[in-house]
């Protein structure tokens, strides 16, 4: 009640309609000299929250790269590679998240794996054509290290989600799409794959939430994100701890709830007819 009458009084005492920006020494008076710290160095911790989202974005698209073949071979493989692929997600789903991000990043070739990157991007546009897609070469090594340890962990979940879907997708479909003349490959792309996709988004929904709060694990490595660099404001200024933390869970809490609200856009958007999302 204290900090909200503070704020109350804040914005009372600027001028007739401006809020912002609001002056260090405005908000020292209302609201304590911490909160002054923490808005002197908003900025810092805003850069923060852009590492947070790339590393998210990143990621979550290496997780679907990976988890949706891994799913599918799950659902419609043979079985030495279905037996090989489900072990793996098994290992990758057993391993706390915090042992796979320091393999990858003290024990893991980061110029091999870029090097890889690059040949099979190479290889795509020599089969395909130009693409829009280059390997970035100054990637810091601590955000490449964490792509690839949340990356391969969420396409193990991701994995699990999209098996789960296409084995949702009742057999008939598989039979009145090879009754009129199609393939089995050619059905599962074009009758099973569009309705597993569809059905397969609320739990990709929740995948993205684990992934998006799963960022802060790369303080471990010494990445920039949110909460390093948390961390690095109230070791500079100790008193300021509570204030940092409420700051960031509030960053965490706008980017959680605003990819929720636009998940559940899609689900609905996408949902197939006659079926409830």
């Amino acid at each position: 009640m204290e900090g909200l009458v503070a704020l109350t009084e804040l914005a009372a005492a600027l001028p007739t309609g401006q809020l912002l920006p609001v002056s260090e020494e405005q908000v020292g008076q209302y609201l304590g000299e911490d909160w002054e710290f923490v808005y002197r160095n908003s900025d810092y911790l805003l850069w923060g929250t852009v590492v947070t989202i790339l590393l998210t974005l990143t990621s979550i698209l290496l997780g679907f790269l990976a988890g949706f073949p891994a799913g599918a071979i799950e659902a419609y493989g043979s079985g030495y590679s279905r037996a090989f692929v489900r072990k793996f997600g098994v290992l990758l789903r057993g391993t706390p998240i915090l042992v796979i991000m320091i393999f990858t990043y003290f024990v893991l070739p980061i110029e091999i794996v870029l090097d890889a990157a690059q040949f099979g991007l190479r290889s795509i546009e020599y089969v395909l054509g130009p693409t829009p897609f280059t390997v970035p070469t100054d990637v810091p090594d601590a955000f490449i290290a964490a792509t690839i340890a949340l990356g391969f962990r969420s396409a193990a979940y991701q994995s699990q989600i999209f098996r789960g879907a296409l084995g949702s997708i009742d057999e008939g479909q598989m039979e009145a799409a090879r009754s009129i003349g199609m393939s089995r490959l050619s059905a599962i792309r074009h009758v099973i794959v569009p309705q597993a996709m569809r059905r397969s988004v609320p739990g990709f929904q929740n995948e993205f939430t684990i992934v998006l709060k799963d960022t802060s694990i790369a303080f471990a490595i010494g990445l920039g994100e949110l909460l390093k660099r948390s961390h690095d404001l109230f070791t500079q200024q100790t008193t300021a701890v509570l204030e940092v933390i409420l700051f960031i869970s509030l960053i965490y809490f706008v980017l959680t709830f605003g990819t929720n609200r636009t998940l559940d856009y899609v689900s609905n958007r996408f949902a197939i007819p006659g079926e409830s999302s």
